[in-house]
């Protein structure tokens, strides 16, 4: 197959039925900017038409997994990110993310749309959405039916940040080990000995839920964050939180 993806941001290579798909912007923290999400939609794609590869491998380059939209560069809409969300969750063939740095936001999400996911212990999570006046909408439809419900509602609103076990814990990550790769060797062995129909059949059964939610949810959630984005209290986070600053309602 070939290894060629349009979008740079985004690097792709292909072992013993393995796609490995890297995302590469460390400029931005590999944040969401539409060019990166363009790479990544034609990496998964790719991925799933080709007959070789049994699982996809999700990385990155840098300390940061990814640190959600790209305030800077412009990160599209919040459909767009959904529909990122949902191909992760819907692909015939199972994800596997792996993060050895820092997840926020827009990352949590993509994390924990994959079918299995390892963290390092260099991983850091938080959602920090409420201490910039938005939610974490979108990203909700993969996460909540996967989360621990108190867990949930702790970090939704404190915004505090938590390593890899505690994420591991909550089901944000299927678990924390000290070295990733190694971790990483019965998954991807036990990907490769999967027939192709055997595991898309199977990640539809484990992800029904969570494709309920993008069937029944997105559209609300979508706008829901749209609004919030465009509100007065968003405008105030994001500007402070880019001059580095409180946000005027800190007490």
């Amino acid at each position: 197959m070939s290894t060629e993806v349009p979008v740079e941001l985004i690097r792709q290579s292909y072992e013993r039925g393995v796609t490995t798909l890297t995302l590469d912007s460390p400029h931005n923290r590999n944040a969401l900017s539409s060019r990166l999400m363009a790479g990544l939609h034609e990496g998964l794609e790719a991925a799933a038409k080709d007959t070789e590869t049994r699982a996809v491998l999700l990385t990155h380059t840098g300390g940061t997994f990814c640190a959600g939209a790209d305030l800077k560069e412009g990160s599209g809409t919040p459909q767009d990110l959904a529909r990122l969300l949902r191909t992760v969750a819907e692909l015939p063939k199972p994800v596997v993310g792996v993060t050895t740095g820092h997840v926020r936001a827009g990352g949590t999400g993509l994390l924990g749309a994959c079918d299995i996911s390892v963290a390092g212990p260099g991983a850091s999570f938080a959602f920090t959405e409420a201490r910039i006046g938005v939610a974490p909408a979108v990203i909700s439809m993969p996460l909540l039916p996967r989360l621990d419900p108190r867990a949930a509602a702790r970090y939704y609103l404190t915004g505090e940040r938590f390593g890899a076990e505690e994420a591991a814990r909550i089901g944000l990550v299927t678990l924390a080990a000290e070295v990733p790769e190694r971790a990483l060797e019965p998954v991807l062995d036990g990907l490769r000995r999967g027939s192709p129909q055997g595991l898309a059949e199977s990640k539809r059964l484990v992800n029904a839920e969570v494709l309920r939610s993008f069937e029944r949810d997105t559209g609300t959630l979508a706008e829901l964050s749209a609004r919030l984005f465009a509100s007065e209290e968003a405008r105030e986070g994001m500007t402070a939180f880019l001059e580095r600053r409180d946000p005027e309602w800190v007490r």
